[in-house]
């Protein structure tokens, strides 16, 4: 394993745990198991869990790749965070899709619906932030 897939591991891991836990603690102990009335719109718990444990999760996430796994980006950090952005944006996604379908569909426990999901999309995830997000100049080998 090189260095960088070691550091996306212990950085991701753990921000991946983070934002787990938080998604527990929310699910379980703020919002209690129950919707989330904005008065506007209303979220079901694990929904409302989600959204949560993102806004933490996100600059973290963003702040451990820049700082210390793809430290070698030549792309400017404006452009870094836009294309962090669109990932999360995607992943955001994919974990939405997943837990509709895994909780409201297949009566999957929240917390390990979220386990799941996550399973599924850490590749996808490093792939993009290594190849798109935090590009790194290919060297020319000379013979």
């Amino acid at each position: 394993m090189n260095v960088q897939t070691f550091r996306y591991a212990v950085c991701g891991g753990s921000n991946t745990l983070l934002d787990i836990l938080i998604f527990f603690y929310s699910y379980n102990y703020i919002l209690q198991k129950q919707n989330l009335d904005l008065h506007f719109i209303v979220f079901k718990p694990h929904i409302a869990a989600l959204w949560m444990s993102f806004c933490i999760s996100f600059p973290v996430g963003f702040l451990l790749s820049k700082y210390i796994v793809f430290n070698n980006s030549y792309l400017q950090g404006s452009i870094q965070l836009f294309r962090y952005v669109l990932v999360v944006i995607i992943n955001l996604f994919l974990n939405y899709a997943f837990l509709k379908i895994m909780v409201e569909y297949m009566n999957f426990y929240p917390t390990v619906a979220r386990i799941f999901a996550t399973c599924f999309i850490v590749l996808f995830s490093y792939l993009s932030q290594k190849h798109f997000t935090f590009r790194e100049r290919k060297e020319s080998h000379e013979i």
